[in-house]
């Protein structure tokens, strides 16, 4: 007797259809709580090796495949576009009810492994680098607003250092939002303001020339609100935000490596040219364990690089990636090639190798598509470095030209 219980899992409540040899026996509906997940332990301890099923709905599902982990219970976590694909014929009428008996009852048609669950390391790392991420998105948003409103008080500011970022730069910009700032300070206490904000070591002879070209600067600039002006506190309060925002991304990236360097793969990975710290605990978290994939084609679809062939009668289509995939594994491997490559001039390595002779091959060479080439290249040799517990030997490593 096989006994699968399918459960379409919502923001708040879940739908369970539990079927045995392929007909229903018994439905649901729980709550994603104590009492729900209580409730549902209940159902499933009647049956002897119940398998569930479910659809992953980001942090909705999270609660429910915790449960089913720290209770033992056998599980099938389907991707969103798996579970589409093989549900398509169940759901003319698609109602969270219908959901969880589609996925009850096809599960005795499609073969499906059952899910391993993620290690707590991997776990821990992949919810870090996404706050990192969503720090990361803040930061860009409040430069491009820090960048708006300073044009009404203080443009010139930009010109100040070589540029716009980093603490440094936005603590000048929240002391000085306004040239009239400027003016009512002498020269004296501009450079004693710059050197108690300055992390590095820098000589008096910069500070003072700094000093003299934000005095400069001042009385060239014509802003268009007055000293008083709310746009004036508005540009503090962005200003003191980036100045937050960098300081927990570093805490972030910090708390991380502590965690990734107690992996095995971080030294095989750290060890490729152009890898540094936050390169690899950034993939680490995002892949999680690499040894999980059969190949390293797996890891070329898990990221959305794998091409997607069309082909009718005589038309050809262009190949293009499918880009179905974690999108911020694939934004950090493209910056990850470029490092590479900067990195092959001191450093030399197959990827750098790769993209400079691509260009060179090409009439009018396109950047992206060639990094996407050395993409699949880069998870090659990622791949071969993990799962053989190797460190990167430009002798040795070899890549398809």
């Amino acid at each position: 007797m096989r006994c699968i219980f399918g459960i379409d899992v919502s923001s708040k409540s879940c739908n369970v259809a539990v079927a045995v040899n392929k007909h229903l026996v018994e439905e649901l509906k729980l709550s994603l709580d104590a009492i729900g997940f209580n409730q549902l332990k209940v159902a499933l301890d009647v049956y002897t090796d119940p398998e569930v099923v479910f659809e992953a709905t980001g942090v909705y599902s999270r609660r429910l495949e915790r449960f089913l982990t720290d209770n033992g219970y056998h599980f099938i976590r389907l991707n969103p576009l798996q579970a589409r694909i093989e549900l398509t014929s169940f759901r003319y009428n698609k109602t969270d009810v219908n959901d969880a008996q589609n996925l009850a009852l096809s599960s005795f048609d499609h073969k499906r492994q059952l899910t391993t669950p993620t290690a707590r390391v991997y776990q821990d790392l992949r919810d870090l680098n996404r706050f990192y991420q969503n720090v990361n998105e803040d930061v860009v948003r409040l430069k491009n607003r820090l960048h708006k409103v300073l044009q009404l008080t203080f443009p010139e500011l930009e010109q100040i250092l070589s540029t716009t970022d980093g603490e440094f730069y936005w603590q000048i910009v929240d002391h000085y939002a306004h040239p009239t700032l400027v003016s009512s300070e002498d020269q004296t206490q501009i450079i004693a303001f710059l050197a108690s904000i300055s992390k590095k070591k820098v000589t008096s002879t910069y500070l003072q020339r700094i000093a003299q070209r934000l005095t400069a600067l001042s009385h060239q600039a014509f802003p268009a609100v007055a000293i008083d002006s709310p746009k004036v506190m508005e540009i503090r309060y962005y200003a003191q935000q980036l100045i937050h925002g960098h300081q927990q991304k570093a805490e972030l990236i910090e708390q991380m490596v502590t965690i990734a360097k107690e992996l095995p793969e971080f030294r095989n990975l750290v060890s490729i040219p152009g890898f540094g710290e936050n390169t690899v605990v950034t993939l680490i978290a995002e892949f999680g364990d690499i040894r999980r994939f059969k190949s390293s084609n797996a890891m070329n679809a898990f990221v959305g690089i794998d091409f997607r062939h069309y082909e009718s009668g005589k038309f050809v289509a262009k190949d293009t990636i499918s880009k179905r995939g974690n999108a911020i594994a694939r934004k950090i491997l493209y910056k990850a090639v470029l490092n590479c490559v900067i990195a092959s001039h001191y450093h030399p390595n197959h990827i750098g190798d790769f993209y400079r002779e691509r260009k060179k091959q090409s009439s009018s060479p396109q950047t992206k598509k060639i990094a996407i080439g050395a993409i699949h290249r880069l998870i090659r040799t990622m791949y071969h470095l993990v799962k053989n517990d190797q460190l990167y030997d430009y002798t040795k490593v070899h890549v398809d030209r």
